[in-house]
């Protein structure tokens, strides 16, 4: 992924929760508009926290009282632990949710938020503005659409950047696209600049794999 910026990709109209909001009405949020997870949100709009449905099936797995008291007995229980059994009994969002949640700006690139998201093991990021209020949120689906763009806009994108990365003349590249797979052809003056040409290609929203075609003129250094 290269230059898209999250607000390119974020969904701008973001269910979310408030601190007192039920559980019932977490899990009808989530059903109703078919989403995984949401943020959890203040008066003022800043994110405090996010609940998934996992959060919710806590409710799902948990054990009697006794039971439970038992096998802690014996084991100290982990902080994850507590925080399970926590969320197994919550009422409403502020109790159910993660905190802190993990959150992105609109201009940083989408590959700061898929390094995030793979980092922290999280599926969606909340976006926000400077006074860390919600204004959008990005998943990995959102993400994932910047692999079904059009071949022929990958293809001028490439060369686009190709051209500004080694100040090259246009004419020299070809990029030739077909299912997000490109092909690079044309001659180069270094080998220097073949290489770094195809670096900047596979960094092109969209792009699948490289196929290298391109020759140059010589080892040489950059004067």
């Amino acid at each position: 992924m290269g230059e898209f910026r999250v607000k390119e990709v974020m969904t701008r109209e973001v269910v979310r929760a408030r601190r007192d909001t039920p559980f019932k009405e977490v899990a009808r949020l989530l059903a109703e508009h078919r989403i995984s997870g949401l943020p959890v949100v203040d008066d003022q709009e800043k994110v405090v926290g996010v609940i998934s449905e996992t959060d919710l099936l806590y409710h799902q797995g948990r054990q009697d009282p006794d039971r439970r008291h038992r096998r802690f007995h014996v084991l100290r229980p982990t902080r994850s632990a507590r925080s399970a059994t926590a969320k197994a009994w919550a009422r409403t969002a502020e109790q159910l949710m993660t905190r802190p949640a993990f959150i992105v700006a609109p201009e940083q690139q989408v590959t700061d938020a898929a390094s995030m998201m793979d980092r922290h093991h999280v599926a969606r990021l909340p976006v926000v503005d400077d006074e860390d209020r919600l204004v959008g949120i990005v998943t990995r689906g959102n993400l994932l659409k910047l692999f079904l763009r059009p071949d022929a806009e990958i293809g001028r994108d490439v060369v686009d950047r190709v051209v500004r990365g080694i100040a090259c003349p246009r004419y020299e590249v070809d990029a030739a696209v077909a299912d997000g797979v490109v092909t690079l052809r044309g001659h180069l003056a270094r080998r220097g600049d073949a290489q770094l040409a195809a670096r900047i290609a596979g960094q092109v929203d969209g792009v699948v794999a490289i196929t290298d075609h391109l020759t140059y003129e010589s080892d040489g250094l950059r004067p």
